[in-house]
């Protein structure tokens, strides 16, 4: 992927003055030079999805704006590249995000200047396993080879929390394998893998391909058990919820753990242009939920629940006037 640097010599060459909006930068002109580049995730993940059906919302709907989603390693990179300003928008699990703004976890002692748009859909914790790998409990993961999704993803960051939680050692406890979606789905079929962790939105299209492609050879563990010390230690961000049988097709429903996730800015976002955003989300729905259903799960009323990631003004407006 291209950095900033290169991308705003473009942007500066088509620089647009923002009549009548009000999102624009403190010289008059559209916020950093009109570009919005959405962070989603690997490209087989819903977020990426999204990421592209909301991009295009944006460009047809936001005068004065242009915007491509690109695809990353997910949470941890999105928020980086979103506070650093290579990013403008990010996709994110709210437990990531709620690290990012108190600087632990992967954050530690940098707190990063992001901002929430909204609280969207949650995302579903897959643990898929062979059926053949003798994996009849979490407790076997133990000594498996795992692909625990993208490096610093928030699905990387869960499945740690999940193993200590189970009281495997995420890092000595398994033959630990950071893949990305498409990579791991690529091993697990050549059975390079015992098992792999995904959160992510339903149906995700990479785990959709993998379990209908070959009918019982795969299956999901179930994780519910786990909700009560994965709470105690790492707070209150998770529930549980079942995954019904018909998204993939499974024998029967499956127990897991879920977390809501948010979408983010920079701090410095101009509040006009937060605010356009945020109405994108929701006047537009209805085209999101073409993309992909999970966009059917964005409510309203429940979308400036973001704490402890705090609100961005021109979102918090939105959500105050009625939009």
């Amino acid at each position: 992927m291209s950095g900033r640097p290169a991308r705003l010599v473009a942007a500066l060459l088509a620089t647009v003055l923002v009549a009548g909006c009000g999102a624009e930068d403190t010289t008059g002109q559209a916020w950093h030079g009109g570009r919005i580049f959405l962070a989603t995730g690997n490209t087989t993940g819903v977020y990426y999805q999204l990421g592209g059906g909301y991009a295009d919302l944006i460009t047809r709907h936001v005068p004065g704006y242009e915007a491509r989603a690109e695809p990353t390693g997910a949470s941890v990179e999105n928020i980086t590249r979103v506070a650093g300003g290579d990013m403008e928008i990010a996709f994110s699990l709210a437990d990531t995000a709620a690290d990012a703004v108190d600087g632990r976890g992967a954050f530690d002692k940098q707190p990063q200047p992001v901002r929430a748009l909204a609280r969207v859909y949650s995302n579903y914790t897959h643990v898929i396993v062979r059926s053949d790998g003798k994996i009849n409990s979490f407790a076997d993961l133990r000594g498996k080879r795992v692909s625990t999704g993208s490096p610093k993803s928030g699905t990387d960051i869960i499945a740690g929390r999940l193993l200590t939680a189970g009281g495997i050692d995420p890092n000595t406890g398994i033959q630990r394998l950071n893949l990305s979606l498409p990579e791991t789905v690529k091993r697990m079929r050549a059975n390079t893998l015992d098992a792999m962790f995904f959160s992510g939105g339903l149906p995700t299209p990479g785990v959709k391909d993998l379990l209908s492609s070959a009918p019982g050879k795969f299956r999901l563990l179930p994780l519910n058990e786990l909700i009560e010390p994965l709470s105690a230690r790492f707070g209150g961000v998770y529930t549980t919820a079942t995954l019904p049988k018909e998204v993939y097709g499974t024998a029967e429903p499956t127990p897991t753990i879920t977390v809501a996730n948010v979408i983010l800015v920079a701090a410095d976002m101009p509040e006009q242009l937060a605010y356009d955003l945020t109405r994108v989300l929701f006047t537009w729905q209805g085209d999101l939920i073409q993309v992909h259903p999970e966009a059917a799960n964005f409510n309203r009323a429940s979308a400036a629940a973001t704490g402890p990631i705090p609100l961005h003004p021109g979102a918090a407006r939105f959500y105050r006037d009625g939009g």
